[in-house]
């Protein structure tokens, strides 16, 4: 393909323009699409007597037959979907090498996938029937059972996770058949089949993931079926289920799984099938059905006529064939841009005929700040303001001509009012008209692990206030990483959101330090930073600079890493409000505190420092605390393995040496990680030393 040649359309085949190319075996007569490392085509033995007649190549990008990783997955896929036989799978007729470009020969499926089919009913205000989604959905369980059930040739399972059944994966014939096909990114726990490299990295259509995948969480087959489930709610809604103003709004309906859509549809569903698609749909993997034979049973009732349904589908698919094509449509555009710029006022013929509008050179423009007590700042570009708001240089009550708009204050105007603080807090770690707080202390590992184990224990919503060695509210820039401000906030027991004052922690300069992005890469989103409401992630998403589960997670990571940070303060004092809500935010982190509990104790206490910290006290006796409340609540909580057999383990008085020794048999724990998990148990009180 040239640089300036457009993808074809989806699903419509588009005739190579220098006639049909041999390509090993087959004559490639249109390429059918383009994706991320393949293209397709629409192809027919050079040898007229092998069947079919007409089939689909899948050959490698050509940017990708050099590379061992692209050719290792494609090789990969051709082992995955060979090893699967069932009708409603697209079948494999053969794969091979021509030079050194691999490819695949498979079942062409004559009609269209459920994508394009979704995407014209929507254009035409239609909506598939439940007895129609329900027949796809059951045909397409009917191809997983399969494909999770596979064996290799010595009958060992082969553990196949598809990880991409999404509506342009699957393929409706216009006799109304229903197949599951591109392999391209499934996953096998066959040792024998990760060898080859799999790569561990999470691809795919990110608005059917599930929200294990979301968070980056282990994941099986069941995984699969959450996507089928949101599939099929696709379907019966006429609009995705996880829907959102942008990538990481999805990814966050995703993995607090809002099926508010869904609920809202229930009135006019078949009784029960709610029910069916909550069970589905759970969060919790083991709270979902258990296998593909199972969700498809409890869709049964639902399946009232298949033979019927079977017939619509056809109907559908030979409706949508007959649809125009995309060439066909901006033809048209194109012929009616001429005839209005051939009428005398009749526009620009300059200009497209729809809404679509050329992006020239951007010059944004320069913003000013008067504080309150007069002085100027300024001339600030956008991403400069923003720092100095997200570090408190200018606060509320300052004001600024934002890009020429004339002097208004900060908190007015919509753009910046949400980098600002919560407008409770002050520099005092005082909330007004609340009271005295619940918790006050220095900042050391004791009193940070005392009251994160307090959140715990209470599911508590509040507030913590961690106030470091800066000077004041209008400090410079701080760039060691310590001390400032943070505000971390809670909601039911997790950790909601951390807010910041330190430069160093703000996102962009987050993703530069973990070489996500280059410092280049980082100056020009800043450079266009307004164009998207000044949110960065949304900023490098669209500027393609960085994908969007990755921006979700680093900004997860960044949340869990501003908590951990506090754990290397020296100095400093902690004011914990319980009760108190969290300001709005547009990404929640939903962080259970357990696990970041042990990190910060690990940052306080690197490498083998417990060890050093403990060698004189090997001998000393622990045991349950009988003077303390067993806190069931944090006994409970999702701790790490090695805290869950150290709670095993002090269940009886042991030794520390004898604590070490049986943590590090039974969980595969280091002697450090074991301390600092003790350490956790004694500051809590959950375990003491008898």
């Amino acid at each position: 393909m040239s640089s300036g040649e457009n993808p074809p359309p989806r699903g419509v085949p588009r005739p190579l323009s220098g006639g049909p190319v041999k390509f090993g075996p087959y004559w490639l007569d249109a390429r059918l699409a383009v994706g991320g490392t393949a293209e397709v085509y629409v192809a027919r033995p050079i040898d007229a007597k092998v069947q079919p007649r007409r089939l689909i190549v899948k050959r490698l990008l050509p940017h990708f037959v050099a590379d061992p990783d692209g050719r290792t997955m494609f090789e990969r896929e051709a082992a995955l979907h060979a090893a699967v036989h069932h009708e409603n799978v697209v079948k494999i007729f053969a794969s091979g090498i021509e030079g050194e470009e691999p490819w695949l020969a498979m079942e062409l499926v004559d009609g269209c996938d459920l994508y394009r089919l979704l995407r014209r009913m929507a254009g035409e205000n239609q909506l598939m029937s439940p007895s129609v989604a329900t027949y796809v959905a059951r045909e397409v369980l009917s191809a997983l059972g399969s494909v999770h059930g596979a064996r290799d040739a010595n009958g060992q399972p082969l553990g196949i996770i598809h990880r991409d059944v999404t509506p342009s994966n699957l393929y409706l014939s216009s006799e109304g058949r229903v197949k599951l096909g591109d392999f391209g990114i499934a996953r096998s726990a066959s040792r024998a089949t990760l060898r080859s490299g799999a790569s561990a990295m999470l691809k795919g259509k990110f608005a059917y993931l599930t929200p294990e995948q979301v968070a980056g969480e282990p994941f099986d087959q069941r995984a699969d079926l959450f996507s089928l489930a949101a599939v099929y709610s696709e379907m019966l809604l006429g609009k995705p289920l996880f829907a959102g103003s942008g990538q990481l709004a999805v990814l966050l309906a995703i993995r607090d799984c809002r099926t508010d859509a869904l609920r809202e549809a229930r009135g006019r569903l078949p009784k029960g099938l709610f029910e069916v698609l909550e069970k589905a749909l759970a969060r919790d993997p083991t709270k979902r059905f258990p296998t593909a034979e199972a969700l498809s049973e409890a869709l049964q009732p639902f399946d009232v006529d298949p033979a019927a349904a079977k017939g619509e589908i056809g109907a559908l698919v030979r409706w949508v064939q007959t649809a125009p094509s995309t060439d066909q449509i901006s033809a048209v555009r194109e012929s009616a841009g001429r005839i209005r710029a051939a009428i005398p006022g009749g526009g620009d013929a300059s200009k497209p005929v729809d809404s679509e509008r050329t992006t020239g050179e951007y010059e944004p423009i320069p913003s000013h700040v008067v504080t309150q007590g007069g002085s100027k700042l300024g001339p600030w570009a956008f991403a400069r303001l923003v720092e100095a708001i997200a570090t408190e240089e200018v606060g509320r009550g300052d004001s600024v001509d934002y890009m020429g708009r004339g002097l208004a204050p900060i908190e007015s105007i919509e753009e910046l009012a949400r980098f600002l603080p919560a407008p409770t807090a002050n520099t005092t770690n005082r909330l007004d008209g609340v009271g005295a707080p619940d918790f006050v202390d220095e900042v050391s590992t004791s009193a940070l692990v005392t009251v994160l184990l307090r959140v715990i224990e209470t599911e508590a919503t509040g507030v913590l206030f961690a106030e470091g060695p800066t000077e004041s509210r209008r400090s410079p820039r701080n760039e060691t990483g310590e001390g400032g401000r943070k505000e971390l906030y809670f909601v039911g027991g997790k950790l909601h959101h951390v807010a910041s004052n330190n430069a160093s922690e703000l996102l962009g300069e987050y993703l530069v330090r973990r070489r996500v992005i280059s410092r280049d890469e980082l100056d020009f989103a800043l450079a266009v930073l307004p164009r998207y409401g000044g949110r960065m992630g949304d900023t490098l998403i669209s500027l393609g600079l960085v994908a969007s589960l990755d921006i979700f997670r680093a900004i997860r990571d960044q949340g869990r890493d501003r908590l951990v940070d506090l754990f290397q303060w020296r100095t400093g004092k902690l004011t914990f409000y319980a009760d108190q809500k969290p300001p709005h935010v547009e990404f929640p982190l939903e962080l259970d505190l357990p696990g970041l509990i042990l990190a910060g104790v690990e940052a306080a206490e690197p490498g083998d420092a417990p060890i050093e910290s403990w060698r004189a006290r090997l001998a000393e006796t622990v045991g349950p605390a009988s003077t303390v409340r067993p806190r069931p609540k944090v006994r409970a909580a999702a701790w790490p393995t090695v805290m869950r057999r150290l709670l095993d383990v002090t269940d009886e008085p042991h030794t520390v040496r004898d604590v070490l020794a049986a943590t590090a048999q039974g969980g595969g724990a280091t002697a450090s990680e074991a301390l600092r998990a003790l350490e956790v148990l004694l500051i809590g009180g959950l375990v003491a030393v008898q």
